[in-house]
């Protein structure tokens, strides 16, 4: 049966509302809900192809248990897995301590599961050691939410953006991380020409290149912008004394402070035109409506809290808060991390914003949850938590939905300390992920689609997601597994009885228990329910009892929630990045995200058609920093510092400046044969929030001399069972190689690529495995070309005259051609043996490729032109193809077309 369910997406803090479509129990389509007031119908590429990552190949299906280190997992019931763990933690703490254990869960849980860990870690077994990777993400811009305006609370609405007269964006890509709030900044530009954007980013991105002006300030020099913007506010007369003097404190003594950061100083830090400083400065000071959009640049930083601080003084010395289009805006990373702010599921943290380090907020906790007391210490914070599992001072640690084995930094000593851990639990929807090698159970967890509960997105908007499907094979809601360990553990310590503590049989009984911890608080939601998210919509908070609505904007009565009902000035003086490049380490490395991967791909990783414009990590770097290198584009260099050293392909970008590298995130060891980039970055972090400094480090740059290179390109035999087993089949060729990569690409039908290179060639023995481990051994469909003098060997499959492998070893060059024609299936059976070619050109008579106008429903030029060409209007076109009804960025595109197409076709519809 047929149904339409609503639900919310599970990537960015965007929070966007979709339509989930369904057919005999599966997931069949998505598209963007109208009616949610976070995206009004818009979804990304990644939000579009989220049916597309649903299916059960790529998941873990049952638990699996080792007993012993060296042993391998065998599949066990739900009763032996949990037994198990109970036995194992129980044992670890009566001999070790509670602080002996620990719990490093996820951004992407759904509010109802961070609650019951929380409460499992610190009022069952009694230790704050429950950390998040929001650590990672949304840290610094809590505590500098709190340092200023009090609380962790995001004062603005995305509808503030349309109602903008300057928008400062920085430290964030949203075209690029937050694409549908990009959506609403180019519609703001286009209702309003007279808005000015200033982006501030170290590299020109896919946003500055819209910025009217963009400052590519030096890595780690936000502070020093942000007081020399305020020294101009205050050389100009651009200030708010009357608010400052109604509504804020300690502004004398930061004012003292800026005085010192002139424009002149401020460019020789920064790297900056002494004139866009001043211009910034009165752009913003003279605007009827500021507002500032930041994120992970301003967060992931050794000092990000005083970035975010430096930023906020802006708003308070200006009066731009607390109005319409005005307010600092920390958007959010992942989809929930702010629900799992809201329950406290940070190690210093507790229940509805409530702070650990007061002792009656932890009795008021304690009183909620009905146990003796909830520990004092402090817990450990992500970085501290796995140098502690490292060292032994933590035995075991419970990981849910989240992969510290490729998002943490200083990769070498994450692993390290996995493998030194006595017990290590994953709980994951994913069979794979670079975590699981480490575990010792894996436990089963159902995941987008699947699940009951709500999410909170970055303007403070919760809504209630239901179940569109039942999780594939054994698996489990998180807050149930959490749960049934909560009672077994209980029942071993013999302290207050899980059953009583964990009563909860349905998640809406959690929601309700955090609701009543949230009562008389900031972010009091007294009057939610699930009966009210449902027929009223989605609401922001705060929304108490009694309410008609949720506040959509903060502080608009100027008033705080801090001791004196005043906004607070804090004193932040520039420091330097961590990481400081010298002779050794001459180059800054960047690291940031792509538009069509999230995280670490364990889920958009199984969707070709998202690597078609990225399909590997690629440094980009200036191309006079790549000559002094010897290196030109689809070159590999060689990128390593102290803590270790990974193999990588260069492209050039004028828009990086030189002496700056960037390098995409989302590549760890299950798609090339390294850690990825978090093999490089540093640990340092924030002292106030204990965010590590994942945005920068310094590295040297050199030409890797591997000459022998190696290309398998292989189509699926479909979509669900051939692409998984060659997935795997590719990846266990990774680690044969001194370089190698493995990714998707295609279309309606998958192409998996293996690429790699080495200081020798392979000889011919291990050839003939790999084309026997890619099913490419068929001598009666092979056409075969050798160079032994060259040492190239190139194979090709084409049954029927129709090309589904090849193999190029020693001479790759008509990768880029084959791969597009393979995945189109538009090679002419005459034209397959160009596919061996000695010297791999494309064919001159293959046609271009047409490009891809529509990424969000893959629909290309040519497919276009032919719908209007037999006679299909706009309207329907979009109805039948897709195009142009998720995300909306190629609709001036379609609508050139149809208007093109018209104006050369008498009687042509166009709408």
């Amino acid at each position: 049966m047929n149904e339409t369910v609503r639900s919310t997406c599970c990537y960015c803090g965007v929070g966007c509302g979709l339509l989930i479509e369904t057919d005999g129990g599966r997931i069949v389509g998505v598209r963007g809900d109208p009616a949610h007031p976070a995206n009004h119908g818009r979804l990304c590429s990644k939000g579009a192809t989220l049916h597309l990552s649903s299916r059960p190949e790529y998941r873990l299906l049952h638990p699996q248990l080792r007993t012993q280190r060296d042993a391998a997992r065998r599949r066990v019931g739900w009763d032996e897995a949990l037994d198990f763990a109970a036995d194992r933690f129980a044992a670890i703490i009566g001999e070790h301590g509670p602080d002996s254990v620990a719990f490093y869960i996820s951004g992407q849980l759904l509010t109802e599961d961070y609650y019951v860990f929380n409460k499992l870690a610190k009022g069952l077994i009694g230790t704050n050691n429950v950390d998040t990777n929001s650590r990672l993400c949304m840290s610094s811009a809590v505590a500098g939410y709190k340092q200023t305006l009090g609380v962790d609370a995001p004062p603005c609405s995305y509808d503030d953006i349309g109602l903008a007269d300057c928008l400062l964006i920085a430290g964030a890509n949203p075209a690029i991380a937050h694409p549908i709030i990009f959506r609403r900044i180019e519609d703001a530009r286009a209702a309003n020409p007279g808005l000015r954007i200033i982006v501030v980013d170290p590299r020109r991105s896919e946003t500055a290149a819209i910025a009217d002006l963009h400052l590519p300030l030096a890595p780690g020099s936000d502070i020093a912008l942000y007081n020399g913007l305020l020294h101009v506010l205050l050389n100009e007369g651009l200030i708010n004394r009357d608010y400052i003097a109604r509504h804020t404190e300690g502004f004398d003594a930061l004012a003292r402070t800026v005085e010192t950061y002139t424009p002149e100083v401020v460019a020789r830090i920064c790297g900056l035109p002494q004139a866009d400083i001043v211009r910034a400065g009165r752009w913003f000071g003279s605007a009827g409506a500021a507002l500032s959009l930041y994120c992970q640049g301003l967060n992931q930083s050794a000092h990000g809290t005083h970035n975010n601080a430096a930023l906020i003084h802006l708003h308070l010395a200006t009066g731009q808060i607390g109005r319409p289009g005005a307010g600092p805006f920390s958007l959010t990373g992942q989809p929930n991390a702010m629900g799992g702010r809201e329950v406290g599921g940070l190690a210093n943290l507790l229940s509805a914003h409530r702070d650990l380090a007061d002792p009656a907020h932890r009795a008021e906790v304690a009183r909620l949850w009905g146990v003796a007391a909830v520990p004092e210490q402090p817990g450990k914070t992500a970085i501290e938590l796995f140098a502690a599992l490292r060292s032994g001072e933590v035995k075991a640690v419970w990981i849910a939905c989240t992969n510290p084995a490729q998002s943490l930094p200083a990769q070498a000593e994450v692993r390290a300390a996995l493998d030194a851990a006595a017990f290590v639990v994953l709980q994951e929807a994913y069979a794979d992920t670079d975590t699981a090698a480490f575990a010792d159970l894996l436990l089963p967890a159902s995941s987008w689609g699947e699940k009951e509960g709500t999410v909170t997105n970055s303007e403070r908007r919760i809504t209630h997601v239901v179940p569109a499907v039942t999780p594939p094979g054994e698996a489990r809601d998180d807050w149930r597994i959490a749960v049934d360990f909560a009672r077994r553990l209980g029942q071993r310590l013999a302290q207050p009885s899980g059953d009583d503590l964990f009563p909860y049989e349905h998640p809406e009984q959690i929601f309700a228990e955090h609701r009543q911890s949230t009562i008389g608080r900031d972010l009091d939601i007294g009057g939610l329910s699930y009966s009210l998210l449902d027929s009223r919509g989605p609401q922001q908070w705060p929304f108490p009892a009694g309410a008609s609505s949720g506040r959509q904007r903060l502080y608009e009565d100027g008033v705080f929630p801090t001791a004196s009902g005043r906004a607070r000035f804090v004193h932040v003086e520039h420091r330097a990045t961590a990481e400081v490049t010298d002779a050794s380490l001459p180059v800054s490395l960047l690291s940031g995200r792509l538009r069509d991967q999230w995280h670490g791909m364990s889920r958009t990783g199984t969707v070709a058609r998202l690597f078609n414009l990225d399909d590997e990590p690629l440094l980009t770097m200036h191309p006079a920093d790549l000559r002094q290198r010897e290196l030109r584009d689809g070159d590999l260099a060689r990128v390593r510092n102290r803590r270790g050293s990974i193999i990588v392909r260069v492209a050039a970008d004028e828009g990086m400046p030189c002496g700056r590298a960037w390098l995409p995130m989302h590549w760890g060891s299950r798609y090339m044969n390294s850690a990825g980039v978090n093999a490089l970055t540093t640990p340092a972090r924030d002292p106030f929030s204990q965010q590590p400094e994942l945005k920068h480090t310094a590295v040297a740059v050199d030409k890797a001399q591997l000459p022998w290179q190696l290309v398998v390109l292989r189509l699926a035999d479909g979509e669900e069972a051939g692409t998984p087993a060659l997935l795997a089949s590719a990846r266990r060729l990774l680690d044969e190689f001194d370089f190698a990569t493995v990714g998707l690409y295609g279309r309606r039908r998958p192409l998996v690529i293996l690429r790699a290179a080495h200081r020798q060639p392979l000889p011919a023995d291990r050839l003939h495995a790999i084309d026997q481990l890619f099913g490419l051994d068929d001598d009666g469909a092979a056409i075969v070309y050798t160079d032994r003098q060259r040492q190239v060997n190139k194979r090709a499959i084409a049954p029927d005259g129709r090309l589904v492998g090849v193999r190029l070893a020693g001479e790759t060059l008509a990768q880029g051609w084959l791969k597009e024609v393979m995945a189109d299936d538009s090679l002419d059976a005459e034209l397959v043996r160009w596919a061996v070619a000695p010297i791999g050109e494309r064919p001159g008579k293959l046609p271009q490729r047409s490009r891809v106008v529509c990424r969000c429903a893959d629909v290309t030029a040519a497919e276009i032109t032919a719908e209007l060409t037999s006679g299909t209007s706009l309207a329907a076109l979009q109805e039948k193809r897709g195009c142009g009804t998720f995300c909306g960025s190629c609709l001036p595109d379609l609508r050139q077309m149809a208007a093109a197409h018209a104006a050369h076709t008498p009687g042509a519809r166009t709408a």
